[in-house]
């Protein structure tokens, strides 16, 4: 069964170590495409991706067109933000 893995990355020193990961772990059966956000790829296919996925913080793994559960709900939060004090006397 053929798999898609779609990376998303912002082509930093985090980020890139899940890339090289993803890429060794890959076998024939799966096509992979890096894309990383900063560069914000040509026709933006990227930018709406990564809206469709609502992916908050990179970086993210998606397979066959679902956001893997370790990249989800991630992300900075104004209920995290306020729970550590934040905007509070």
């Amino acid at each position: 069964m053929k798999r898609t893995v779609e990376i998303f990355t912002a082509g930093c020193p985090v980020c890139e170590p899940v890339v090289k990961t993803v890429k060794e772990m890959v076998c024939g059966s799966c096509e992979v495409n890096v894309y990383n956000l900063v560069e914000q790829c040509d026709d933006k296919v990227c930018v709406d991706k990564m809206k469709e996925y609502n992916i908050t913080s990179l970086p993210a793994v998606a397979v066959n067109g679902k956001l893997l559960s370790c990249c989800q709900n991630r992300g900075v939060s104004k209920e995290e933000l306020a729970k550590a004090g934040i905007g509070q006397s």
